[in-house]
C-alpha cells in the first residue's frame, strides 16, 4: 500500500474497523497496556504504531494496530524477551503525511519507544523516514509498497538504500503493478486499458508500473486520467472511459475512491472490470461499489491468510483475543512487523548480558537487518534495501459480492 487487503478470513483479511477490546485496555492516547501475561517485569519497551485510526481508511489502520497489539501480548505471555514487557502505543495519522511526521516526532520523544509499526500509506511513510533515521529509531511498515521508499527515486535504473532505519514486510509496487498487468493481459485477455490514478505516491506509482508492463506485453493504453481523491463524483471520467473503447480500467489508489469509481463507470455504460492493487482490496470497496463490483479485480501482497498454515494460530488468537473488528488486509503483516521488532530487541538484550544497552535504538535498528523468522505471512527477513524477501502476490476477483482468490505467485519479469 501501501498500502491494503487479506478476507473472511479473505473477508477477515479484507475489511474491518478495529478498536482494542478484551485483549487490552484502551488508553486515552489510543495505546494498549499489552501487559496481560507479563514479560517478567523490569523494563518496559514501547512499540509505536502509526496508522489511520479514523476516517475512510480506518478499516485497514485499526487492523494494523490490533495485530501489532496481539504480537506484543503474545510476547509478554510467552516471556519472549526475559525481563522485558512490551507495550503498544498507537497514534492516528489520518492518512495525512503532515500528521504522520508529527507522530514520528512524538515517538522519537518517548525514550521507551524502540520501534514503530506502520504506516499504511506510502506518502505518510515518506514523511516519517528522515525523522526516524535521525533518531536511529527503527520503523517496519506492514503496508507501504512504493519502491522509492527503500530504493530511491531512480529505482528503475539505480537502486540506492535510502534509510537504514526503514524496513517493510510487504512487497513493493515494482512487483505488484507488473504482476497485475501480466494477469490482466495474459489471463483475463484484456488488451485495451484506461489508466486512472489519485496522484498520490502509492496510486501514481502503482499505475506507472502497471502501465509499463502492460505496454511491454503488447497492450494498448487508450486513455489516462488523474482524479481528485477528495471527491466522489467521477461522472466525467466515467464518460471518458466509456468513449475510449477500453475493455478494462486500471486504478491506482485506494478503496474510498475506487468503489464509487467502479459504480459510476458501470452506470455510464462501460460494463468492464476495474482492476486495482492492495489499496482497493477491502470489503469497504465492495460496499461502496455495490453489485457493480462483480468482475472487478484486485491484487494484494502475500497469499490469502486462510490458506497459509503459518497463519492458523494468528487467526485463532486474534479471534480469541476479542477484538471487535477485522484484522483486514495487513493484519498478518502488522503482526510480523511487530514481531520483527520484538526479535531485534531480543537479540540486543541477549548480546548485552540480559539488559538493554544505553544505545538501544541504534542497536535495535542494526539488529533488524539480520532478523529472520517464520512469521504469520511466511518467512520474514529483509534484503539489502530493507525490503521483504517474501515477494508473493495474489489476484482476487469479486464474485457474488465477495473477493475470491484466483491466482497466487510472483512476478516474473
Amino acid at each position: 500500500m501501501r498500502q491494503r487487503s487479506l478476507i473472511a478470513i479473505t473477508a477477515a483479511l479484507a475489511a474491518g474497523a478495529l478498536t482494542l477490546t478484551a485483549c487490552g485496555s484502551r488508553d486515552d492516547d489510543g495505546g494498549s497496556d499489552s501487559g496481560n501475561g507479563g514479560g517478567g517485569g523490569g523494563t518496559t519497551v514501547v512499540i509505536g504504531v502509526d496508522a489511520p485510526l479514523t476516517g475512510d481508511l480506518s478499516a485497514l489502520g485499526l487492523g494494523i494496530k490490533n495485530s501489532a497489539d496481539l504480537a506484543a501480548k503474545t510476547a509478554n505471555k510467552n516471556k519472549t524477551v526475559e525481563g522485558v514487557t512490551f507495550k503498544v502505543e498507537a497514534l492516528d495519522d489520518q492518512g495525512q503525511p503532515s500528521v504522520g511526521q508529527q507522530n514520528a516526532s512524538s515517538f522519537v520523544a518517548n525514550k521507551d519507544v524502540l520501534g514503530v509499526v506502520g504506516p499504511l500509506n506510502s506518502s505518510v511513510g515518506e514523511s516519517m523516514q528522515r525523522v526516524f533515521e535521525t533518531a536511529k529509531l527503527v520503523e517496519v511498515s506492514p503496508a507501504n509498497t512504493g519502491p522509492s521508499l527503500t530504493q530511491g527515486p531512480d529505482w528503475r535504473t539505480k537502486k540506492v538504500r535510502q534509510y537504514k532505519s526503514y524496513f517493510r514486510t510487504a512487497t513493493t509496487d515494482a512487483i505488484q503493478g507488473p504482476f497485475a498487468a501480466q494477469y490482466v493481459y495474459n489471463d483475463a485477455k484484456k488488451k485495451k486499458v484506461f489508466v486512472i490514478d489519485d496522484k498520490k505516491t502509492y496510486g501514481a506509482g502503482l499505475a506507472a508500473t502497471f502501465t509499463e508492463e502492460f505496454k511491454k506485453l503488447g497492450g494498448k493504453v487508450v486513455g489516462t486520467e488523474h482524479i481528485n481523491p477528495d471527491t466522489k463524483d467521477f461522472s466525467s471520467v466515467a464518460t471518458k472511459v466509456k468513449n475510449s473503447g477500453a475493455d478494462v480500467v486500471y486504478y491506482g489508489g485506494e478503496y474510498p475512491q475506487a468503489g464509487p469509481l467502479s459504480k459510476q463507470i458501470k452506470e455510464a455504460g462501460a460494463k468492464i472490470p476495474l482492476v486495482g492493487g492492495d489499496g482497493i482490496k477491502d470489503d469497504t470497496f465492495l460496499e461502496l461499489a455495490g453489485s457493480a463490483a462483480d468482475g472487478d479485480l484486485a491484487t494484494s501482497v502475500g497469499a490469502p491468510v486462510e490458506e497459509l498454515p503459518s497463519a492458523k494460530k494468528f487467526v485463532a488468537d486474534y479471534k480469541a483475543a476479542g477484538y471487535k473488528e477485522d484484522y483486514a488486509a495487513y493484519g498478518g503483516y502488522s503482526y510480523d512487523s511487530a514481531w520483527a521488532i520484538i526479535e531485534a530487541v531480543k537479540k540486543v538484550v541477549e548480546d548485552n548480558g540480559g539488559k538493554l544497552p544505553d544505545d538501544a535504538r541504534a542497536k535495535v535498528t542494526e539488529a533488524m537487518q539480520n532478523v529472520s523468522f517464520d512469521g504469520v505471512t511466511g518467512k520474514v527477513s529483509f534484503d539489502e534495501f530493507g525490503d521483504a524477501t517474501n515477494k508473493q502476490l495474489t489476484v482476487y476477483s469479486v464474485e457474488n459480492g465477495a473477493f475470491k482468490d484466483v491466482k497466487s505467485g510472483t512476478y516474473t519479469g
